[in-house]
């Protein structure tokens, strides 16, 4: 079962519960996942695919690329947390914080950071990475180990720490 169909079976276990938060996430979730496949249906048709059903079968978004949807509405919800607790809102960040709960039952297990400093440590001893000006070679090994299992913008920060 892909994970698609995994978040569409949530959704009508949460319906069938009355789990308002669930169902609206994970239909924003899906709503999300389909503009995708549409997008990526468009770039098929332009870039002069055969025929309609071979467009319509590359265009359905692999689990790879439906964890990448899922991680970028995380992000969304958790960076609006840290604006309404800025902001003094917390019932909004309540909301928010919900719904990233949702949403982080379908990531795979995050790696901590301890973990990540190992690899970045491979990855530079690798490498061969001696200063700031390595940092892409570093950050091009990392970021495929890490993907979807650890925050990106941390895993920058950490190998500008350890390079630094």
């Amino acid at each position: 079962m892909s994970l698609k169909e995994t978040i569409k079976d949530d959704m009508k276990t949460a319906f069938k519960a009355g789990d308002s938060v669930a169902r609206s996430t994970l239909s924003m979730l899906l709503s999300t996942i389909q503009n995708r496949e549409l997008d990526k249906r468009a770039k098929l048709m332009k870039a002069g695919a055969t025929t309609e059903a071979d467009v319509a079968e590359k265009s359905v978004l692999t689990d790879e690329e439906t964890l990448e949807a899922i991680t970028s509405e995380l992000k969304k919800r958790r960076d609006a947390v840290a604006q309404y607790e800025a902001a003094g809102r917390p019932e909004l960040a309540a909301g928010e914080s919900a719904e990233a709960a949702v949403l982080a039952k379908y990531l795979p297990e995050q790696l901590t950071e301890e973990a990540v400093r190992a690899l970045i440590t491979e990855a530079i001893a690798t490498t061969g990475a001696s200063g700031a000006s390595d940092m892409g070679r570093v950050m091009g090994a990392v970021t495929p180990k890490t993907k979807g299992r650890f925050d990106g913008g941390k895993v920058n920060q950490l190998v500008k720490e350890m390079l630094g």
